[in-house]
């Protein structure tokens, strides 16, 4: 069970730091040029992004702790939390792509992958381990949101 607790809690620091990273490059235009864009209607508030993401993270965190607290040595858990890996890179990327470059278009791409990448993430979670698939159904939820969002605000501008 320690080895366990242990593993979730390096997993959220890394999604952890890969969230903060991300809101590095969203804070250098989230004031100025997004604030400027065009937004579809359903666009929430900006206050709500930062605690859902906050969330989200911790829920990815800890799904992938226990996925890894499976064994590493496991081809299952070696493709789960390979495929983990670079959804969470894809994740930090759009925050790259759109804030960062200010490219809609380029974000739209990122966030469309991960959310193919985030599918498979689940499917291979999945064979590892339900609960943690499940951990991360409010996040395909979300990337799904925001990849209309994306789109909206592409469309718009």
């Amino acid at each position: 069970m320690k080895k366990k607790l242990f593993r979730i809690g390096i997993a959220v620091l890394i999604c952890g730091l890969i969230g903060f990273l991300s809101s590095i490059a969203t804070q250098t235009s989230v004031n100025t040029w997004y604030a400027a864009l065009n937004k579809p209607s359903f666009t929430p508030p900006n206050w709500i992004f930062g605690p859902m993401w906050v969330l989200l993270y911790i829920m990815m965190g800890i799904a992938a702790g226990i996925v890894w607290s499976k064994g590493f040595y496991h081809k299952w858990v070696k493709t789960a939390l390979y495929h983990f890996g670079f959804q969470l890179l894809l994740n930090a990327a759009w925050s790259i792509f759109f804030f960062g470059l200010q490219n809609p278009l380029i974000a739209l791409l990122d966030i469309i992958a991960l959310f193919i990448l985030l599918l498979f993430t689940i499917k291979w979670f999945t064979v590892v381990n339900s609960t943690a698939a499940y951990l991360l159904i409010p996040y395909v939820v979300w990337v799904a949101f925001a990849t209309a969002l994306n789109f909206g605000i592409w469309q718009l501008n």
